[in-house]
């Protein structure tokens, strides 16, 4: 029993601990007992009741973030990137608020489909689409295809009876400066066709000979992680002008300028992340300016922001295994998850935080480099960060900002089933996707 349970009067004397909302869920608070909780519920009496390592993710802090988008940019359409995290719940939430969804593979149709989003509502883009799903998307109705390679445009020319619209995407020849494995606007990768190359020309010229395929716009994504709104504008500018080229050459007037997501969220504290009312401001102005001086109408704008929406609602509980001092090395706290249910310190060296979650320490604190259970050296989850120099098995670590690119990204590697996927809101809980099982794993396994 601690002091505070035998006299609770001292709590008021206490300074109330915070939480930086940057990273954080805005609705995440430390209770009376000095735990931390999200959406009015204890994140340790979620590990109690789910298990770890698990998914917690805030419905309010996902609709929160919906409604910002539709606030900064109320003529645009917002289109939800789909690969960042997609449930039935999820897809329901952000088509509520007004978004549309971005779907990359038939089996991300099927769940918008089943979340009840309405079919014209959706686009489907992907680098290597197979038939079967070009036939899904054109047979449920599906309102924008992204076209990514001139075979695409035969398939689809064959497969629609009626009239698909189509946008071409383009690769504008913009560096970001990321890592390389998520720089998409630069013209040596694999998406889409290089602005202004005769590979570019020729699936205009395709696509417009083809009276079943409507092109009504340009699509262009420059990467991930983007601070730097002046990159969009660059976009603006150079697609802009691409559209004008089309109605000069060929006469339709393209009417929809599809920008990408990419929009950058602080992972730790101090991170930079895109500022919405900068990047709305600059968008304004790069449009305003790039249709005047190609005297082209101005075109609808869309964005796909993914990442933007749901990464600060998700926080990964994990429960602490042993903690192990190596003389004259590290100390490192090893959790019951790791590499399965977060790959993106693997994949792009991302790096994260991790906090207690079942107490608030208030007495000294030791480095400490927090490790999965996998077998690889690699398994890290966050490195060199400050944690309580008591730390004791059993206790809950909380890692937040894994909304995005974590449940969608998550293995079975070593054979351990991945995590459940808990919402969290008004202070009460639900399952959304429930723990994978090894009945699960065998299930598939048929020898």
């Amino acid at each position: 029993m601690t002091l505070l349970e035998i006299f609770p009067s001292l709590r008021s004397g206490m300074p109330s601990p915070r939480v930086d909302t940057t990273v954080w869920p805005c609705e995440t608070h430390y209770d009376d007992l000095g735990r931390i909780t999200v959406g009015g519920v204890a994140l340790a009496d979620l590990a109690d009741q789910y298990g770890t390592p698990a998914y917690v993710l805030d419905e309010t802090e996902v609709r929160r973030r919906c409604r910002a988008y539709r606030k900064h940019f109320p003529n645009a359409e917002i289109v939800y990137a789909a690969k960042a995290l997609l449930t039935k719940s999820v897809a329901g939430w952000v088509s509520e608020e007004g978004l549309s969804v971005d779907v990359c593979s038939g089996g991300e149709l099927a769940v918008a489909l089943a979340a009840g989003v309405d079919p014209r509502r959706l686009v489907l883009h992907g680098s290597g689409k197979p038939f079967a799903e070009l036939e899904a998307a054109v047979a449920a109705g599906v309102g924008r295809i992204v076209i990514d390679s001139l075979t695409e445009i035969t398939l689809l020319s064959a497969l629609v009876s009626g009239k698909q619209q189509v946008l071409l995407r383009l690769s504008p020849g913009i560096d970001v400066h990321g890592h390389p494995a998520v720089k998409t606007g630069v013209t040596d990768q694999k998406f889409g066709f290089p602005l202004g190359s005769a590979a570019a020309a020729e699936a205009i010229e395709r696509v417009l000979r083809q009276p079943n395929l409507e092109l009504v716009g340009l699509h262009c994504h420059l990467g991930s992680q983007i601070y730097d709104p002046d990159h969009y504008g660059e976009a603006v500018r150079r697609l802009v002008a691409e559209m004008a080229r089309v109605r000069a050459d060929y006469g339709p007037v393209l009417t929809q300028l599809d920008l990408g997501g990419g929009h950058a969220v602080a992972y730790r504290s101090g991170d930079a992340e895109m500022n919405l009312y900068e990047l709305a401001d600059l968008i304004e102005d790069a449009l305003d300016a790039a249709c005047a001086l190609n005297r082209f109408p101005r075109p609808r704008i869309a964005l796909e922001p993914g990442r933007a929406i749901v990464a600060h609602a998700g926080v990964t509980l994990y429960r602490v295994m042993t903690v192990k001092h190596i003389e004259g090395g590290r100390t490192f706290v090893i959790v019951d998850g790791g590499m399965n249910d977060n790959p993106r310190v693997a994949l792009y060296g991302a790096h994260y935080d991790a906090v207690v979650a079942n107490r608030h320490p208030t007495g000294p604190h030791m480095t400490a480099t927090v490790a999965g259970r996998y077998c690889e050296a690699g398994d890290i989850l966050a490195a060199d960060i400050r944690l309580p120099a008591d730390l004791r098995p059993g206790e809950i670590l909380a890692i937040p900002c894994t909304g995005a690119y974590h449940h969608s990204l998550a293995s079975t590697y070593n054979g351990v089933g991945r995590p459940p996927l808990i919402s969290v809101h008004q202070g009460r809980s639900h399952e959304l996707i429930r723990r994978e099982t090894p009945t699960d794993l065998l299930s598939r396994d048929l020898g």
